[in-house]
């Protein structure tokens, strides 16, 4: 699995291991998903490309610098949305779009209902968020979308992933890199993680 990239970093087991309690509260999980992927951002764009400049601190000038490409944060509704806050706490310059996708329960394969994209997506590194990998067709669909709105530089980042996953969108996008911080064991037979934390949209915003 070439293009996948695990983040090994404690803070990232210690809190992996909070979103795997079931008895983990729902204030509890967003908390901590904010936290993990705080240190996943950190991780995921340890290689931008920066710009030099100048900067006047109160007592001289000195060099400075700038990221020197557009950053666009594109969440994939709705289980997304938890990971966003800790990346634009890294990103505050970032851009961001959405993409709408649900899994239908009977054949497992992604439907799209939305999707919105800033309009520089050709030019900038797309950061495509997703807490679970499972199948791996919502995350192919999303990609394909985005490459469709123009997008040449897209990272996906996941939370867990199955190898099921990884290798439907190494398979459907091999120039796309995937991030996640554990890659867990197989797919149960409703598609479902295993181990897994349950369902990462339900656990954030307290639905069944």
């Amino acid at each position: 699995m070439k293009n996948l990239i695990v983040i090994d970093h404690p803070l990232i087991k210690r809190d992996l291991s909070i979103l795997r309690n079931k008895r983990t509260d729902n204030h509890l999980f967003r908390t901590t998903l904010r936290r993990i992927s705080s240190v996943m951002a950190f991780q995921v764009t340890h290689d931008l490309k920066v710009r030099p400049g100048f900067v006047d601190t109160p007592l001289e000038r000195t060099k400075g610098y700038a990221l020197a490409e557009d950053i666009v944060i594109v969440p994939v509704l709705r289980a997304g949305l938890g990971l966003v806050d800790g990346f634009l706490d890294f990103l505050p310059e970032a851009k961001v779009g959405h993409v709408g996708l649900y899994r239908n329960e009977e054949t497992l394969k992604p439907v799209d209902y939305y999707s919105k994209f800033p309009r520089n997506l050709k030019k900038s590194l797309v950061l495509l968020l997703d807490p679970m990998l499972a199948t791996g067709g919502s995350g192919a669909a999303a990609i394909t979308f985005l490459k469709n709105k123009g997008a040449k530089k897209i990272r996906f980042v996941s939370l867990l992933a199955a190898p099921e996953g990884v290798r439907k969108i190494s398979a459907a996008h091999p120039d796309v890199k995937m991030f996640t911080a554990v890659l867990d064991r197989q797919l149960n037979s409703h598609g479902y993680i295993l181990p897994g934390l349950g369902d990462a949209g339900d656990r954030i915003f307290g639905t069944e």
